[in-house]
C-alpha cells in the first residue's frame, strides 16, 4: 500500500513553530494496530487518520503510545489538508465523526474556527508531591477528564518551570496544564502549557484540547467570552477562543504544510 501523509504545522503560520502533525486521508479503514504503528513511526505527538464517508469524515487521532478520543491541533491539520488538497473546496465546512461526537471546521480568513466540546474543571486535593514534580509553587489546582489544571503565580513562571518527566508520569491522570495570566501588557490574556507524558508527549507543543478547559477557567476569572491565548512551549504557539459560557468552545488557529510522503509498504 502506498499511502500519502502530509505534515502540518498547527497553530501557527510560519514554518517550524505551533503543534506539529501527521496526517494520513485513507481509502479505506485501516486496522488500529497499522495506524498506531504509523504513529509510531512519525513520532509526533498526534497522528490523524481520516475517512471519508457519507456526511464528512471518520477522524481518529494517536499519539506514539495510545489512541486519544480528542485531538485540537490534529483537528486543525486535518482540516487544512482537506481544503488545501482538495478533498473540500474552501467554502465548505469539514464535518469530522470523532469519539467526541461531531466536530465542525470552517474557513475564515485564513483562520480555521474549529467547534469543540467544553471541558470544565473542578477544585481538586493537590497530590502532596505536585510542586516538586512541577518544580514550582500554585495558586490553585483543578482537575477535568485530561487530568490536572495548575494555577500558578506569574506567565515567568510558566515559561521558566522544568517538570520531572518521570515523576510527572505517576501522577493520576493523563497531563497537567499549567496557566497563568500574560505580564501586563501583553497582546495575550492568558498563557499555558501542558505536559502528557503518559501519553508519551513529555511536552505538547500547543493543545486545542488543553484549550477546551481554560476557556471556561479565564472567562470565569477575567469576566471575558473571547480571549487571545498563547501556549510557551520552546515551538509556541496562537489560539483564539469565544466562549460564552455554554457547552461548547470556538477554536482558531492557522496551520501550514510543512512536509508530504508516501508510506511505500503496510
Amino acid at each position: 500500500m502506498r499511502q500519502i501523509i502530509t505534515q502540518v504545522d498547527a497553530f501557527t503560520n510560519k514554518p517550524f513553530a505551533g503543534n506539529p502533525a501527521a496526517v494520513c486521508v485513507l481509502p479505506a479503514p485501516q486496522a488500529d494496530r497499522w495506524m498506531q504503528q504509523v504513529a509510531q513511526e512519525m513520532n509526533l505527538s498526534e497522528t490523524a487518520y481520516l475517512v471519508k464517508q457519507e456526511d464528512g469524515f471518520n477522524l481518529r487521532w494517536f499519539t506514539p503510545a495510545v489512541e486519544v478520543p480528542l485531538c485540537g491541533h490534529a483537528t486543525l491539520a486535518s482540516a487544512h489538508v482537506l481544503w488545501s488538497e482538495g478533498h473540500l473546496s474552501r467554502d465548505e465546512v469539514a464535518r469530522f465523526h470523532t469519539k467526541s461526537g461531531l466536530l465542525i471546521a470552517k474557513l475564515q480568513n485564513e483562520w480555521i474556527e474549529l467547534d469543540f466540546p467544553v471541558n470544565r474543571s473542578q477544585v481538586a486535593n493537590a497530590p502532596p508531591e505536585l510542586s516538586t514534580v512541577l518544580g514550582v509553587n500554585y495558586q490553585a489546582v483543578y482537575q477535568n477528564s485530561l487530568g490536572y489544571l495548575v494555577e500558578v503565580a506569574s506567565a515567568d513562571v510558566v515559561r521558566s518551570m522544568q517538570p520531572n518527566f518521570q515523576l510527572l508520569k505517576t501522577l493520576p491522570g493523563d497531563g497537567v496544564i499549567v496557566t497563568s495570566k500574560d505580564t501586563p501588557g501583553s497582546e495575550y490574556d492568558f498563557i499555558s502549557r501542558f505536559f502528557a507524558p503518559a501519553l508519551g508527549i513529555d511536552e505538547d507543543p500547543v493543545t486545542g484540547a488543553a484549550h477546551c478547559c481554560l476557556a471556561p477557567f479565564w472567562r470565569d476569572r477575567l469576566g471575558q467570552n473571547t480571549f487571545l491565548a498563547y501556549q510557551a512551549s520552546s515551538r509556541g504557539g496562537v489560539v483564539k477562543l469565544s466562549y460564552d459560557g455554554g457547552d461548547r468552545v470556538l477554536l482558531s488557529g492557522q496551520a501550514i504544510t510543512i512536509m508530504q510522503g508516501a508510506l511505500v509498504t503496510d
